[in-house]
């Protein structure tokens, strides 16, 4: 019976210590492929690095990270394929999608599969909005960013044409309507509101018709690839006004597409993390690999940093006990600063800022170090 016992007991320890190396599936669901791949870079490197780093430092109570990267191509349908075949492996948690027009579905899938999502880059308000237990971000919401932008056109645009445009998905429409419901609270209004099919190259007809109006600011809701084609275009046909947009603006492809007519585009975002204290280890991490940490890549880092915390404080890896946890709203610090959770999944810090962009001392154009303070 001793014996019995005793063996009993060093099978009970050698399943513990196997369970405790065993990998934690963390997915990553990005577009690698397609016109938002540089988007799909930043969370890429950001989420995977940070697991690297984790790894490095022992990983989470003896268990390290199993990385898996998903090409959703920044389609809906692509993404919801991604999310089955993550939910088959065993993946546990998901660092992404970049589209909100892509996260909103496989959200769905994450769901009903048990997996916790966080997006660094997906604003739409809808994600967060539909009673999802597994829903978060890092990010703030096309509302929080859509009443920086209407108010500031509203102050400094007053009187002027203002024409919206935007990319028809729902992260596009979706923060122009957020910023022109804005401009009109502060009585403001558009002189014109179309929309544009994403991909399309030819904008001539929509130019002249901006031109023909007049308009003295263009706002986009939209990301690089067509925002840069217009600006582009309307630089091509005389038109001067100036192109406000929101964050799906924020990378350098953007002026490589615009060229020299990228001067003086406004654009909001939250403050650039790379700057934040807390972000100097990783952004020397990021450097030695020869990858500028811009844009989302921070905010993918500090979502798998929220993970760790979680796990860490439940001694879980189910989804549903790691959003219970984050859901009481105790902060994380992260790269990108304290994060911490409403009820619902959103930050409960918003920080939209705005910037233009300029040419900076190597007389490149960026945004970096060039917020807009009143």
């Amino acid at each position: 019976m001793r014996t019995m016992l005793l063996a009993g007991l060093a099978l009970g320890i050698m399943l513990t210590g196997a369970q405790a190396q065993a990998p934690i599936k963390l997915g990553i669901a990005v577009p690698v492929t397609g016109p938002n791949a540089a988007f799909g870079a930043q969370i890429k490197n950001g989420a995977s690095q940070a697991a690297e780093d984790i790894n490095k430092s022992g990983g989470i109570k003896g268990q390290k990270f199993e990385v898996s990267v998903g090409d959703d191509a920044s389609d809906p349908k692509q993404g919801v394929s991604v999310a089955n075949k993550f939910a088959s492996a065993g993946v546990k948690m998901v660092v992404g999608d970049f589209n909100s027009g892509v996260s909103i579905p496989a959200s769905d899938v994450y769901q009903d599969a048990g997996i916790i999502q966080i997006t660094p880059a997906s604003t739409n308000v809808k994600f967060t909005e539909r009673g999802l237990w597994n829903t978060f971000r890092t990010c703030g919401r096309d509302d929080q960013q859509g009443a920086v932008a209407g108010a500031y056109l509203a102050d400094n645009f007053k009187g002027k044409k203002i024409a919206f445009v935007h990319d028809k998905t729902p992260y596009g429409k979706g923060l122009a309507d957020e910023t022109l419901k804005a401009l009109k609270a502060k009585g403001g209004k558009e002189a014109i509101y179309e929309g544009i099919n994403p991909g399309e190259k030819d904008y001539s007809a929509l130019v002249s018709k901006l031109k023909s109006a007049n308009v003295d600011v263009v706002y986009f809701g939209g990301v690089f690839t067509e925002a840069g084609l217009l600006i582009r275009q309307m630089r091509d046909q005389g038109l001067k006004a100036p192109l406000m947009g929101g964050d799906g603006i924020a990378d350098k492809e953007f002026v490589q597409i615009a060229g020299p007519g990228a001067e003086g585009t406004f654009m909001t975002f939250s403050p650039d993390a790379r700057k934040n204290p807390n972000a100097k280890d990783a952004v020397a991490a990021f450097k030695a690999k020869g990858i500028d940490p811009e844009a989302y890549t921070l905010y993918a880092y500090a979502a798998v940093q929220i993970l760790k915390k979680a796990m860490e404080e439940t001694g879980s890896t189910d989804g549903k006990k790691l959003a219970d946890y984050l859901r009481q709203g105790k902060p994380t610090q992260t790269v990108i600063g304290d994060i911490a959770y409403d009820k619902k999944g959103d930050i409960t810090r918003p920080d939209y800022v705005l910037y233009t962009w300029k040419k900076n001392a190597a007389g490149a154009i960026d945004y970096s170090g060039n917020e807009i303070t009143k």
